[in-house]
């Protein structure tokens, strides 16, 4: 009888060690997988936070004085704005499908008029002045049915469309005078002008600015 007993015990202890191995295992399959969607879900948010703020900070910064060309009548007909890539922030393409340049005018909103990168070798601006890209720029557009456009010289380039850091853009905006909407585009004096500039990432570079009074014709102007 006593014998029976103390083998029924050594039975008991054993069922229990299994059960007890049993929940330590369990419990540690949990905690790897607890732990893991813990890593998981930290990385998830490092990236959303890391995405947040590339796309809250400008990827294009002005770099100079927004400058302005009259035309015949004494309106601002052309606008130069000098950008450089904001501090730490990569390269960036300047091509027409990864830009968009919105201009919004008193009388208007042209969305979108973005031509692309003017290349100053090719069509026979260098070297760079702003009267010779202006005539070069109105001679290639003057057969096409919109007349509000803008695009980008890059200085100090290397050939490409890629704006690096040692770079510097100068985006051109030109206004149509005789728009098909029949009510001209041009700046008059005193009229408030935005130009917003959004690339691929980051967010939009915005500039607004006021047009001075008596403007002589055919003459460059500082709007600051």
């Amino acid at each position: 009888m006593r014998n029976f007993l103390k083998s029924r015990k050594g039975i008991v202890g054993i069922e229990a060690a299994i059960v007890l191995i049993a929940f330590v295992i369990v419990a540690a399959a949990l905690s790897y997988v607890v732990i893991n969607m813990g890593f998981y879900t930290t990385q998830k948010t490092k990236e959303a936070m890391s995405s947040g703020l590339e796309e809250s900070l400008n990827a294009l910064q002005l770099d100079g004085v927004v400058t302005a060309r009259t035309d015949g009548n004494g309106s601002i007909e052309w606008l130069v704005l000098p950008v450089k890539l904001s501090a730490g922030r990569a390269a960036m393409d300047l091509e027409n499908k990864t830009v968009v340049v919105s201009v919004y005018l008193p009388n208007a909103t042209l969305l979108n008029v973005y031509r692309g990168v003017f290349n100053e070798t090719v069509f026979g601006a260098d070297p760079i002045t702003l009267e010779r890209v202006l005539a070069n720029m109105t001679s290639l557009f003057q057969s096409s049915a919109e007349k509000d456009y803008a695009i980008s010289l890059i200085y100090n380039d290397d050939g490409d469309s890629v704006l690096e850091s040692t770079e510097k853009a100068f985006i051109i905006v030109h206004l149509d005078e005789n728009p098909p909407s029949g009510e001209r585009h041009t700046i008059m004096p005193y009229d408030i002008v935005g130009i917003e500039v959004k690339g691929a990432k980051g967010a939009a570079l915005t500039i607004e600015r006021m047009a001075p009074g008596g403007m002589l014709p055919n003459s460059c102007i500082s709007l600051g």
